[in-house]
This record gives C-alpha cells, structure tokens and sequence, in this order.
C-alpha cells in the first residue's frame, strides 16, 4: 500500500480542534482523559510525531528519542504536581514545535546528543505545563504517556513513508510544522 504523505497530512490537520493548546483539562482525569489528551492539542499531536519522525530519519537507535521524551514528560509533570512551574511555559511549549519542525526541515542535522538534549527539554517543559493538572494521582499521566507513545508511533509511520517518497517530503513537513509552531507561539503571546 503507497501512503500518500500530502493526504496523511491534509487529513491530520482536518481532524485537530480549533484551539491550540489542550492545557486547561484532560477530560474526566482518569486514565482515558490522559490517553486522548495529547490527540487533542495541536501542540502535543505535532511535537509528539515529530519526535516519532525524528527518531527514524535521524537517530541511531530508534526508540531512543521517544523513550527519553516520555521520561522526561513524567518528569516534568511530577515536578509540576509538586508546584514547580516556569514563566512563560506555553510560549516555551509553542517554541519546541517550532524547534522540532526545524529539525527536520534543516539540511544540516544537529549533533545527536545535541538534538536528545532539546527533545528532552521540549518533553519536560511539556510535561511541566500538565503538572498542577495532575493532582488526581498517576492514572492521567500513564494515559498520557500511553498516548504519547501512539503519536511517536504515528510519526515513525510518517517517516518511513517519507522514506519512500523522499527525504525531501520530510524537510517540506518540518518546514510546515515549524510554521504552524511560530503560530503557536504568537498566540500565545497574545
């Protein structure tokens, strides 16, 4: 079966909700909402894939950079529960897709411990930004980490399709999440 990237993606961004950002809840905070809540924020959905993507076309062990963004997510989110926080955190979160479109789209690749470091900061700024929602015990957050898993999964899937189009197709999906990221980013600003 061919998988055609333009369609996959068309039918991506027909699916997302209007709104940006998914912090304000997870649904009924159980284990449910956890799992679809990174399915429901458009910052979650992309910058999830595109760690799944990066991890295929660019790193040396595949499931490396998911396992560290789902580590340091937890991480970020116990260290929310317990009342840390950061200004200016969803701006930051915004940025980390804007960073990791960037990533795939530059010719160029970033060393690999280099690019583990950002996906690591990204996961634990978005971890932190879901922290204070957690309160309700570990049952979101392994629902969101489980959902988190499937989006890397989907991102693979889309790198491999890349592969067979092109490496070229990834650079142009970069280039457009990394453009819907800065988006994100000045509505947060605002």
């Amino acid at each position: 079966m061919k998988l055609n990237l333009k369609k996959v993606l068309l039918a991506a961004v027909l699916c997302l909700p209007a709104t940006a950002f998914a912090h304000p809840g997870h649904g009924g905070h159980g284990f449910l909402g956890g799992f679809v809540h990174p399915f429901l924020g458009l910052d979650h959905l992309l910058a999830m894939a595109m760690v799944g993507t990066w991890s295929v076309l660019h790193g040396r062990r595949v499931w490396q950079a998911p396992a560290l963004f789902m580590a340091m997510l937890a991480m970020g989110a116990i260290a929310g529960q317990g009342g840390i926080t950061l200004p200016g955190l969803e701006p930051m979160v915004a940025a980390s897709v804007v960073l990791l479109g960037l990533m795939l789209a530059m010719p160029l690749r970033l060393n690999e411990s280099v690019s583990l470091g950002l996906i690591g900061g990204f996961a634990f700024c978005h971890g932190l930004a879901h922290g204070g929602e957690l309160s309700s015990g570990t049952n979101v957050l392994a629902g969101m980490l489980l959902g988190s898993a499937a989006l890397h999964g989907l991102g693979m899937l889309l790198a491999h399709a890349a592969l067979r189009q092109r490496q070229e197709r990834a650079r142009t999906l970069g280039r457009a999440v990394a453009w819907v990221g800065g988006a994100l980013v000045v509505s947060t600003l605002f």
